[in-house]
C-alpha cells in the first residue's frame, strides 16, 4: 500500500518521501487507519517492521488537524531506554520537519535544565523514559493535564525492568479521555492487565508475533568457553562483513571484548548501562557513520535501534530467553535487508538453544570451525538401540519361549476341575459337628467362653433416675 491512501497532509507527505519510504509495512497498513481514527490500539509486531512510523504519523497528522493556541503538553510518548526515547524522538523530528510541531527527549544520565525549559513551555510531543519523567513531575516542572495521546512504546521491555509502577504513576497525571496506543515486539499475558485497565475497545494489531525477520540466516557455532574470542577473531576474519554488532551478557565481558578486538586493529565502540550519556551517545553515532565497524553492547541495545547496514549480529553469549534472541538478531535483516545472525554456543547453552528452536519451529543450522567445537554438545546424544550378536538374539528368544511355555502350563493347571474326594479320603467330622447333627447342643459349644463379658442393656440415666425416684 502507498502512503498516500491515507490521505496525510502534504507537509507529512513530504516528509515521508524524504525519508525515502515507498510502500508501507504490515504493521503501518494495519495500525496507521485505526490511528487516524483516534481508536485505542494494541500493536503487536517484531522489531524492525516500521512500527515507530505506524504511531508517529498519525499522532502528528493529529496535532496539524486540531491546532491549539496554548502551549501544553499534547503527546506523549513513554520508552524503556535512552537510546530509544532518542530514536523515536528522532523520527518525530524527521516526519515532522516540514510543521511547527516541536518535540524533546526527556531521560536521564543528561542536565535537567534543558528538559525543564521544554516541558514548562508546553513542547507539543514529549518522548521520555520513566524515571526521568517522575522526577520532573515531583519537582512541579511537568503538567500533563493537556495530554490528548498516550503511547507505550516496547511495553514488554518495560515490564521486564519493572517500570510498570512508574508507568502507572505516569498514567495518573494524564486525563482520562484520550487516545492511548500500546506498542511491542511481544504481548506476554502480564499486559494483558494493564491494557484492561488504560484502554478503551482497542483495536488489536498483530504482525509477525514473536518470529524473527525472515530475511536473517541463523548459525549456531560450538565452542568452549575459554575459546569464544579466538573464535569470535576467526569469524571477524573469515566473515564478509558491514557493521558487525556483538552482544555480551555483562557490562564487565563487553569492556574484555572490546580491548581484544581493538588490539587486533579492529575500529570498535562499547555500549552498556555503565557509560555516561555522551560516551553512548558518540557511540551510537559513531556505529551509525561507519567511524567504528564493531559495536560490543550488552542486551540494552537489543531494543530500538534502528542502524542502517548492520550486516551481522553476534551474540558472543547465548541470550537468556527466546524472545531477548528475537530482539537482538532484530538488528539485522531490518526493512527485507538481508543478515546473519551468528550465536556462539557452549555444552551449557543446550536448554536455551531447544527453546530458541522451539520458538523458531525448526533446528538451528550448527557450523564447525576447525578444533573450536571439540568436545562441545549442544544437542543430548539420541539413544541408539544396542546391537547384539545373532546368537546373544538366539538365547534370548529361546528363553522368552521356555518362560512363555511354563506360564502356559501354569494356567491350564489352574484351570482343572477339582476331584471331589472320596469317603475314605474325607476329613472325619470334629465332635461338635457330630452332635450338632445328632440335634444334641455340646457343652463346648454351648457355654459362653470364661472371658466374654456379657453386655447388658443399660437405660438411659434420665430413665434410671425416674426409676429410682418411684
Amino acid at each position: 500500500m502507498d502512503f498516500c491512501n491515507f490521505k496525510l497532509d502534504d507537509r507529512l507527505m513530504q516528509a515521508v518521501r524524504a525519508a525515502g519510504y515507498t510502500e508501507t509495512t504490515p504493521i503501518q497498513e494495519a495500525a496507521i487507519p485505526p490511528a487516524l481514527e483516534g481508536r485505542d490500539i494494541i500493536g503487536t509486531a517484531q522489531t524492525g517492521t516500521g512500527k515507530t512510523a505506524a504511531f508517529v504519523l498519525p499522532i502528528l497528522q493529529r496535532l496539524l488537524e486540531q491546532p491549539r493556541k496554548r502551549s501544553r503538553i499534547r503527546v506523549l510518548i513513554v520508552t524503556p531506554t535512552r537510546e530509544l526515547a532518542e530514536q523515536v524522538n528522532e523520527a518525530v523530528r524527521s516526519l515532522g520537519q516540514y510543521t511547527p510541531i516541536k518535540s524533546a527527549a526527556v531521560y536521564g544520565g543528561v542536565g535537567f535544565d534543558e528538559q525543564r525549559r521544554a516541558l514548562r513551555k508546553g513542547t507539543d510531543i514529549i518522548v521520555a523514559c520513566p524515571g526521568r519523567l517522575l522526577d520532573h513531575i515531583g519537582r512541579g516542572q511537568a503538567d500533563l493535564g493537556g495530554v490528548e495521546v498516550l503511547i507505550l512504546d516496547e511495553a514488554d521491555r518495560m515490564l521486564d525492568m519493572g517500570f510498570m509502577p512508574d508507568v502507572r504513576r505516569i498514567i495518573e497525571q494524564i486525563p482520562r479521555k484520550r487516545q492511548t496506543m500500546l506498542f511491542s515486539a511481544t504481548f506476554p499475558a502480564e499486559l494483558t492487565r494493564l491494557a484492561a485497565d488504560i484502554l478503551t475497545k482497542p483495536e488489536r494489531v498483530e504482525v509477525g508475533m514473536v518470529a524473527p525477520a525472515s530475511t536473517v540466516d541463523h548459525w549456531l557455532y560450538p565452542v568452549q568457553q575459554q575459546e569464544k574470542t579466538a573464535l569470535l577473531l576467526r569469524l571477524l576474519e573469515t566473515q564478509e562483513h558491514e557493521s558487525v554488532l556483538i552482544f555480551t551478557r555483562t557490562k564487565h565481558r563487553a569492556d574484555r571484548v572490546t580491548r581484544q578486538v581493538r588490539d587486533k586493529g579492529y575500529k570498535a565502540a562499547v555500549l552498556h548501562s555503565d557509560r555516561s550519556q555522551g560516551q553512548r551517545q558518540r557511540a551510537l553515532d559513531g556505529f551509525r557513520d561507519g567511524r567504528y565497524q564493531l559495536l560490543i553492547a550488552t542486551d540494552i541495545a537489543a531494543r530500538g535501534l534502528d542502524v542502517q547496514g548492520i550486516s551481522h549480529v553476534i551474540n558472543y553469549d547465548i541470550p537468556g530467553s527466546a524472545d531477548d534472541y528475537i530482539h537482538r538478531i532484530g538488528r539485522t535483516g531490518r526493512a527485507e535487508r538481508t543478515g546473519d545472525a551468528l550465536t556462539l554456543v557452549t555444552s551449557d547453552d543446550r536448554a536455551t538453544i531447544k527453546a530458541i528452536e522451539r520458538c523458531l519451529g525448526e533446528p538451528l543450522p550448527v557450523r564447525e570451525v576447525d578444533d573450536f567445537a571439540e568436545g562441545v554438545r549442544i544437542r543430548a546424544p539420541r539413544k541408539l538401540p544396542q546391537r547384539t550378536s545373532p546368537e546373544t538374539r538366539r538365547k534370548a528368544a529361546e528363553m522368552k519361549e521356555r518362560a512363555g511355555n511354563a506360564k502356559s502350563d501354569e494356567v491350564g493347571a489352574r484351570r482343572l476341575p477339582r476331584r471331589k474326594p472320596t469317603e475314605a479320603e474325607a476329613p472325619k467330622p470334629s465332635r461338635a459337628r457330630r452332635t450338632a447333627r445328632k440335634g444334641k447342643p455340646d457343652a463346648a459349644t454351648s457355654a459362653p467362653p470364661a472371658n466374654r463379658r456379657i453386655q447388658r442393656s443399660r437405660a438411659p440415666k434420665g430413665r434410671q433416675a425416674q426409676a429410682r425416684a418411684s
